[in-house]
């Protein structure tokens, strides 16, 4: 009798028999001895019941009667893969390698055997072979129950449930490509990128064919701050198919990355060519030619997107980030309507109410507008949690554990690069003008907000006591002077992909970077560090206004916002005090009143000679990798000084957060350095370079 001619009663016996196997092996094998006493040499039986005494220890017995089964049913794939499985694990690798094959012949859709036959491919040295069957593999992976499981998990975020169910699995199959991608997926989704990029590395090097893998290796790295490495395995991808519209997409997002722009630009225009339906990419495009300073074609692309999909927020946002960009009535009613609908995702409504904020705010309507702008940061703020306790936190522990004797005990440490200018301090403070003065000395390369600062901090974090309240704190307090001189030169290394000229010096304005000075004067004592600072209100609101890509989660609230700006002041007077002269300060409102003495102050700090060419600086052409890329593309004015002040009204949760550091303003010397006792005299503003 046949499997395929089974009774019911059978069939049902048979299935008690393959769940009692999972258990108890010897409660299954009894049930099959039964069965088999009813109808002998069933195969199916005897499949089950070879797998029960191999499991019971009985392995030569098992694999005798594993074989005679494979040569009595040479049709039937189970039995083939049954058999080569305990071949292999009695070492019997040449033997076993037909048996696989024939079952990888009679049932292609088998994930299990493409595994096991790649497994014994890559034990016998032959890679190419090992690789073929592993990508077979990826094909029908997806059919496994313990796949189904986790996948679905992670479809519906459960992601310890997702973790837990991987590994389990890994247990049993560590050569999985399919899951060791799922488990990277799952691991960078909570941030792990490490973890992440471990486990694509494995998949790629089993499976160098897996494109899927290889693709999110690319993300991975590119999350990670690895925008050269993540190019190399991208041209991997277009080598083997250099036609893929994605791929060359990912292309031209690590050229932006990287300053490429005329590049990217052109894989962009090429790739919208061919699918001028892609809203997503007609987005990219506006942002990437918004950068390179085409406004006009920017809202070309942005308009393309909306017209493609009109309740795609994040492009309304898009043209009023250009922040001279004027909505006309057609496209407010457009907006209210869209916003009207209750069905309307999260995303794309805090994008509307962010866009309407600024265009009610330019049709001088405030009290709609600041209504407008309040529901987007609600919106966001539910995305992106943020503590302000743990940033004071943060904040007091440094100005305790940095005093002045920490930075006397390690000085002249670090790297001797004096490439570097920091440009620090908070979102829409006027960094980018003062960016752009720089950039356009010609000794002065500008670059965009670099992320490497914040990857080298990262770094120090992992190798911290995981036990210590501030493990980063904790492995900046332990590391020596090699240390500290690797940290620097790898920061330069790093950043050389930014450079695209023989500028002696180049700008990094990531203006969150001012958290990590101790960082920055231990690993490059001799860059530059420039603090820009505008007036609380002012500043505050501004960033309030702004819906910022990611990270700035301190933003979307008054108070937040103004209890961070607090945490900063209170930081940098600590350095002034410890670190006299060592930082310059640019007070934004003096740039704008007394231009060149405040542009001369500026240079004679790092060290360079006056150039009128920096008093021109909205006549540079170079790409601008912010939200005031076009403000910077025009001469100074005082328009944006006193905006805040028609929505005086509705801020004095900030006024209140703000606290003495409103009142004190612009003077940094009526802050106390906290933890020093030390009162920072006016007349040390940074003039000079430490």
């Amino acid at each position: 009798m046949s499997a395929e001619t089974a009774t019911a009663p059978l069939q049902q016996a048979l299935a008690h028999a393959e769940r009692l196997l999972q258990r108890d092996p010897g409660l299954a094998a009894e049930q099959l001895s039964e069965i088999l006493r009813a109808v002998p040499n069933h195969p199916p039986a005897l499949l089950l019941l070879g797998e029960a005494k191999w499991r019971l220890g009985q392995r030569e017995e098992a694999r005798q009667e594993m074989l005679s089964l494979a040569r009595a049913q040479p049709n039937w794939a189970l039995a083939q893969h049954s058999a080569a499985r305990m071949l292999i694990a009695s070492g019997a690798f040449a033997e076993a390698l037909p048996l696989l094959r024939r079952a990888a012949e009679l049932r292609g859709d088998l994930p299990g055997v493409w595994r096991d036959l790649a497994d014994l491919h890559d034990r016998l040295g032959q890679r190419e072979a090992a690789a073929q069957c592993y990508l077979r593999h990826t094909r029908h992976a997806a059919q496994e129950p313990a796949l189904l499981a986790a996948g679905s998990a992670l479809a519906e975020n459960r992601i310890p449930d997702a973790e837990a169910r991987l590994r389990r699995h890994l247990q049993q199959a560590p050569t999985d490509v399919a899951a060791l991608r799922m488990l990277a997926e799952v691991a960078a989704r909570i941030g792990r990128y490490e973890d992440a990029e471990t486990l694509l590395l494995r998949c790629v090097d089993l499976a160098p064919g897996f494109l899927e893998a290889r693709q999110n290796l690319v993300q991975v790295l590119h999350r990670s701050n690895e925008p050269e490495r993540a190019l190399i395995e991208v041209e991997t991808l277009l080598a083997i198919d250099p036609a893929h519209p994605g791929f060359r997409n990912l292309k031209a997002v690590l050229l932006c990355r990287t300053g490429d722009y005329a590049s990217a630009l052109d894989l962009y225009a090429g790739i919208l060519a061919e699918l001028p339906g892609e809203s997503r990419i007609w987005l990219s495009y506006g942002h990437a030619l918004k950068t390179a300073g085409d406004t006009a074609r920017a809202i070309d692309a942005y308009r393309r997107c909306i017209a493609i999909e009109p309740r795609f927020g994040e492009a309304w946002w898009s043209l009023a980030n250009l922040k001279t960009y004027r909505f006309t009535e057609d496209d407010l009613a457009t907006m209210r309507r869209e916003l009207d609908d209750p069905a309307l995702d999260a995303e794309h409504r805090l994008h509307f109410d962010f866009a309407l904020g600024k265009a009610l705010e330019d049709a001088a309507d405030y009290p709609t507008s600041f209504a407008h702008y309040a529901a987007g940061n609600a919106l966001r703020k539910q995305r992106v949690p943020y503590r302000a306790d743990d940033t004071q936190q943060r904040v007091e522990r440094a100005r305790v554990l940095f005093d002045r004797a920490f930075f006397e005990a390690r000085q002249g440490w670090g790297d001797a690069s004096a490439d570097p200018i920091f440009v620090v301090g908070l979102p829409r403070a006027g960094s980018t003008l003062v960016e752009q003065i720089l950039a356009s000395h010609p000794a002065v390369e500008g670059t965009m907000e670099l992320p490497e600062i914040i990857s080298l901090a990262r770094g120090l974090r992992a190798e911290g006591d995981a036990d210590a309240d501030l493990p980063y704190y904790d492995a900046l307090t332990r590391i020596d002077a090699q240390a500290c001189a690797e940290l620097g030169a790898r920061y330069v290394a790093r950043t050389r992909i930014q450079r695209k000229t023989d500028a002696p010096h180049f700008v990094d304005k990531m203006p969150n970077n001012f958290a990590h000075l101790a960082l920055i004067h231990l690993a490059l004592p001799h860059a530059r560090v420039i603090d820009v600072r505008r007036h609380p209100m002012a500043c505050c609101f501004s960033g309030f206004k702004q819906h910022f890509a990611r990270g700035q989660n301190f933003s979307y609230d008054l108070d937040d916002i103004g209890r961070y700006y607090r945490d900063y002041v209170e930081l940098m007077a600590h350095y002034d005090a410890v670190l006299p002269g060592r930082v310059h300060r640019v007070i934004y409102e003096e740039l704008i009143d007394d231009t060149e003495a405040e542009v001369r102050r500026l240079l004679a700090y790092c060290g360079l000679p006056f150039d009128p060419a920096c008093l021109k600086f909205y006549e540079n052409a170079r790409p601008v990798r912010t939200a005031s890329s076009e403000q910077v593309r025009q001469p100074i004015h005082r328009g944006g000084l006193d905006q805040w002040q028609h929505y005086a009204a509705w801020l004095d949760p900030l006024r209140t957060a703000l606290g003495p550091v409103l009142d004190s303003y612009p003077q940094p010397h009526e802050i106390v350095a906290g933890g020093t006792g030390v009162t920072v005299p006016s007349n040390e503003r940074g003039h000079h370079h430490a």
